[in-house]
């Protein structure tokens, strides 16, 4: 077991054995964010005291011969759009932390301290999660482990950047158009978005309630498939939740790709990338085995209805506070909830409707094949501060082109992998593993076995945390 980038399950099997103590490795944890949170800034809040706390009453449960569960003493954080108890749920802003602390976990959360896993804080994230940057006005901007110049992507950038670093080796995000895969893509780390309604968003500030997606970050396709594992489950608190059961992923990993029909996306999906960007894509493919392409039908209109659902929902939960405070949001947040707040009801309606069309075609495509690959962004991170990209030879405003591909895929909900792939130069770029609803299994399954075949990893940062 990597002292830097100790995983999940190692941790977890040690301290079940006794080799280490919980509070042992929730104190090395605890120190590393102490050193490193200053440079990265991807926790907003850290809790300390209660994390040692909950890594004694999982020591004591070993010692009284409990089975403490299957992430026993795992260190993980969250972002800050996940309920704390104790805590007040920012979700990035300004305006929130006048809000009560929250009075009870988000389910996820409570999930995983179920599993023995400790909370060790909340992290960074775009405000009201509305970006692809985790460049916060209000506190500050997450940096990339593998160059502090660059971001961490968004809006789940604080999580990315913690597992990235070695900091926990698990964390919590959400996924609304791209802000599991887009940061996990920039600071090479495998992340999961499942299916829309797989895992409850109950305790969670919202963004879009049609398109928000809760998903797990890792470093190994091991420890996300546990994670996921532990986390499924039916919950009346989100009328959004399926009320399927429960499906182990982590046997599937095992089961290798024979017999799997692979495709690659082409048309939308291969516009606007930078070489290396296809190259990652041509090279997981060969050694998927995969020359079939398929044609995504209409991605680019379903972007664009993306954009409008977006706006219009995300607009509609804040328009007292944009009338009457706005001055207290982030001034780029806040010109996309304007803009939204002006859309025509009727193209809301439009919008909905191509989606139903949509993801009936998308599915049908899945009667031909079983997994379909994609890039997760159009290249890999940008320096923090870089207002523009350049695709397909035209400058464009970066932070809503960085989900280029990404929110063709949210809008209808399918399960998606991200794993990374080490680009020229040392910097990562992810890789969209696209599954059926509800096949998260087959998905993981292939990164698996990508995984197995040294194809991809999770990247090794150049600036080295401290031990």
């Amino acid at each position: 077991m990597s002292q830097d980038y100790p995983d999940a399950t190692s941790i977890a099997a040690s301290v079940r054995s006794q080799e280490v103590s919980a509070r042992s490795v929730v104190t090395a944890a605890l120190a590393r964010i102490v050193n490193q949170n200053p440079s990265l800034n991807c926790f907003t809040s850290i809790l300390a005291e209660q994390a040692l706390a909950d890594a004694e009453v999982v020591d004591q449960a070993i010692t009284q011969g409990k089975d403490p569960g299957p992430l026993a003493g795992v260190p993980f954080g969250v972002k800050d759009l996940f309920d704390i108890a104790g805590l007040t749920t920012l979700a990035g802003s300004k305006i929130n932390a006048e809000r009560p602390p929250a009075t009870r976990d988000a389910t996820l959360v409570t999930r995983l301290k179920q599993a023995g896993a400790i909370l060790v804080g909340a992290q960074n994230m775009d405000e009201y999660a509305y970006g692809f940057v985790t460049e916060n006005s209000h506190y500050g901007a997450s940096r990339n482990p593998h160059d502090l110049q660059r971001m961490t992507g968004g809006s789940s950038g604080g999580s990315v950047a913690s597992v990235a670093a070695g900091l926990v080796p698990l964390s919590l995000g959400s996924d609304t158009n791209g802000s599991i895969r887009v940061p996990a893509s920039l600071c090479g780390i495998f992340g999961l978005k499942p299916t829309y309604g797989r895992l409850s968003r109950a305790g969670t500030y919202p963004f879009v309630h049609s398109l928000d997606h809760l998903g797990p970050f890792a470093r190994s396709t091991r420890d996300l498939a546990l994670t996921f594992d532990l986390l499924q489950g039916t919950d009346a608190d989100d009328p959004a939740c399926t009320n399927r059961p429960p499906v182990a992923t982590l046997p599937e990993l095992t089961k290798g790709i024979d017999g799997l029909r692979i495709a690659i996306a082409d048309g939308y999906f291969t516009k606007g990338a930078e070489p290396h960007v296809l190259a990652a894509v041509e090279a997981i493919a060969t050694v998927l085995g995969a020359t079939r392409q398929i044609t995504i039908p209409e991605a680019h209109r379903a972007r664009a209805a993306a954009f409008i659902i977006t706006g219009s929902e995300g607009s509609n939960l804040h328009l007292n506070d944009l009338r009457q405070r706005p001055q207290d949001f982030d001034p780029a947040t806040r010109d996309r909830f304007l803009a939204g707040a002006l859309i025509p009801a009727s193209w809301y309606l439009q919008a909905q409707r191509f989606r139903s069309w949509y993801r009936d075609q998308v599915r049908a495509l899945f009667n031909t094949v079983d997994i379909i690959l994609a890039p997760a962004t159009p290249c890999s991170a940008p320096l923090i501060g870089q207002a523009t990209l350049v695709l397909d030879g035209e400058e464009m405003p970066l932070r809503p082109n960085i989900g280029l591909y990404a929110q063709p895929l949210s809008f209808i909900g399918v399960p998606i992998v991200a794993v990374p792939v080490q680009c020229p130069g040392g910097l990562p770029i992810g890789v969209q593993i696209i599954a059926a609803p509800y096949n998260e299994g087959l998905a993981l399954r292939v990164a698996a076995f990508l995984e197995s075949k040294g194809a991809v990893a999770a990247l090794v940062p150049t600036w080295k945390p401290l031990k």
